[in-house]
């Protein structure tokens, strides 16, 4: 339809960048395959994931809307991905005429706002423990038929840059949670072994269920 004749196809290599901080927007992405991390430099010089995205999702868009904008992150792939890039010009001329996809953007742009509030409100007030418990909780909720075994789609290091605790710490709490009979890790594959005390843990801090790798569009 028009919207895919609006785009153009990228490939993006490991660790290419498609944009950086500072760069003007001029487009936003939709991810066919592969992952894409949206990173910011913090005052110490490190690198601080701020969101992980994944295929089937999109980023960048509200940024259409604003007068001159500029991209707030960088963007990286973290293995190789396919996008499709939409030029925002274009795509706002597209909202002009329909007035069902202007709507249908704001309701999404809407939730995921709100999800992100949620999140910086977990991020802010609970402790480590409590968010690797619930980025667990809900990638375990996130697999089909309840399944106990998945594998970590993404470097644990970014992983823990997601969650805003260091990778060491990220380690050390995963060691924790084996030591207490609670799970086993083997490379980037973990295994559940008492979903009911992991569980405690997350629900103890309130954070449960808002910790996915990726978000839907």
């Amino acid at each position: 339809g028009r919207v895919v004749d609006l785009s153009r196809k990228r490939v993006l290599v490991e660790g290419e960048r498609l944009f950086e901080a500072g760069d003007q927007a001029t487009h936003f992405y939709l991810i066919t395959t592969g992952h894409i991390k949206l990173t910011r430099l913090a005052p110490n010089g490190n690198e601080k994931v701020i969101e992980l995205v994944g295929a089937g999702h999109t980023f960048a868009e509200a940024l259409m809307f604003a007068d001159a904008p500029t991209y707030p992150v960088s963007a990286t792939a973290i293995e190789r991905s396919d996008l499709l890039a939409f030029d925002n010009k274009a795509f706002i001329a597209l909202l002009r005429e329909s007035v069902d996809t202007c709507f249908r953007m704001m309701s999404d742009m809407s939730q995921r706002l709100r999800r992100m509030i949620k999140e910086i409100d977990d991020l802010t007030l609970q402790t480590a423990i409590g968010r690797v418990a619930g980025f667990l909780c809900a990638k375990h909720a996130m697999e089909k038929q309840g399944c106990i075994e998945f594998d970590l789609e993404t470097p644990k290091g970014i992983i823990a840059s997601r969650l805003s605790v260091k990778p060491e710490t990220f380690s050390r709490i995963l060691g924790n949670f084996t030591s207490q009979g609670l799970l086993s890790v083997k490379g980037s594959h973990v295994t559940i072994l008492d979903p009911e005390g992991l569980r405690s843990l997350a629900q103890s801090s309130g954070i449960c269920g808002h910790f996915p790798e990726s978000r839907k569009a």
